[in-house]
């Protein structure tokens, strides 16, 4: 049941919501048991896979170069996706009514949206990285800066976070008549239709600012410039040079390709309503399952340098294993013998 609260002065009350329905989930029977389970293996395989690549990084000193600072912001960013999206649909999921509180909502929006912001700021200045390394490569150095870099990531977040925040004060304040979200989770789109005005200012301005133009339009754009350079530079430069670029671009690539098609169809599909259930609902989370699960495994099975990292710190860890075996069999064949003395 819906939760709301008496608002105002006496005789002047109206009626505040705050808790929304989220309608998609509809009745699962038996089969939650089978989603919440694969809910819960599809997270815990992204908090594992990128901790295990940033672990990676941190650990690896010849790692610590503008690229790889990229990629950790990249990986922590898919964590938190992962995290504003995957432990309350584990909760919705096992959930009879499926409610969810106006905060926790707008928490949820807040996260999603930065999420997205931070990814497209990252995979952006990825592509500038490249496109210095490959085409300016004397100069990388320099301009590529450690302190650069961190400030350069650090801008990013707070950007992020701020642009949502902006955006969200207007989406708070509204009025809302109604309170069933057709998703199975919440979504700023959705949520300002649930708004009693028919004034849609704030929807707009939402998708034509933030969702294309901020977020999508001005990094793609950016991109797809960078990798004109790149692919000039390539097209005169040797076999090594064009072996390079393929190397270190591909992931980032597909990472940015998928991305795009990820944001895109998410805002197309709120608005068209002959989408297929089921692929309503896997495309809705590819952004926060296969997106954080796919790029820590595409970085370090592609780049060699976090491979040569990964083999070396396994084969670090099974030499102290191996050592720390054979002292424990020591020690008990030093006790074994000593008992047996003593029984003689």
């Amino acid at each position: 049941m819906v939760r709301t609260k008496i608002i105002g002065e006496p005789g002047r009350n109206s009626t505040e919501i705050v808790s929304f329905v989220l309608a998609m989930y509809g009745n699962m029977g038996h089969l939650k048991y089978l989603y919440f389970t694969l809910a819960l293996l599809f997270y815990v395989s992204v908090i594992l896979a990128n901790t295990v690549v940033i672990i990676i990084i941190y650990l690896d000193r010849n790692l610590h170069e503008p690229m790889y600072l990229f990629l950790c912001s990249l990986f922590i960013n898919e964590i938190y996706g992962s995290t504003s999206m995957l432990p309350c649909l584990m909760v919705q999921i096992l959930s009879e009514a499926h409610e969810i509180s106006a905060f926790y909502c707008f928490l949820q929006i807040f996260n999603i949206h930065s999420y997205v912001g931070v990814e497209f700021g990252t995979l952006t200045m990825m592509a500038y990285d490249r496109y210095v390394c490959i085409c300016k490569p004397l100069h990388y150095n320099a301009i590529m800066t450690k302190r650069k870099v961190q400030t350069v990531i650090l801008v990013i977040w707070i950007v992020s976070f701020v642009e949502v925040g902006v955006l969200l004060s207007f989406t708070i304040r509204m009025k809302r008549c109604r309170t069933v979200i057709n998703k199975v989770f919440c979504a700023h789109h959705l949520v300002v239709e649930l708004s009693c005005s028919p004034d849609r200012t704030v929807s707009v301005v939402h998708d034509l600012v933030f969702g294309l133009i901020i977020t999508v339009a001005g990094p793609v754009s950016y991109i797809t410039y960078s990798y004109i350079k790149i692919l000039r530079v390539c097209l005169k430069g040797s076999k090594e040079t064009k072996m390079k670029a393929l190397d270190t671009c591909t992931p980032h690539l597909v990472s940015i390709i998928s991305f795009v098609f990820a944001c895109f169809y998410s805002l197309i599909s709120q608005r068209f309503k002959s989408v297929p259930y089921p692929l309503c609902v896997v495309l809705s989370m590819y952004v926060v399952i296969i997106q954080p699960l796919q790029n820590p495994v595409m970085y370090g099975l592609k780049l060699s340098k976090i491979r040569h990292a990964c083999k070396n710190l396994l084969i670090l860890k099974t030499s102290q294993l191996y050592i720390f075996i054979e002292s424990i069999s020591i020690l008990h064949f030093k006790y074994i013998t000593l008992k047996i003395v003593n029984i003689s």
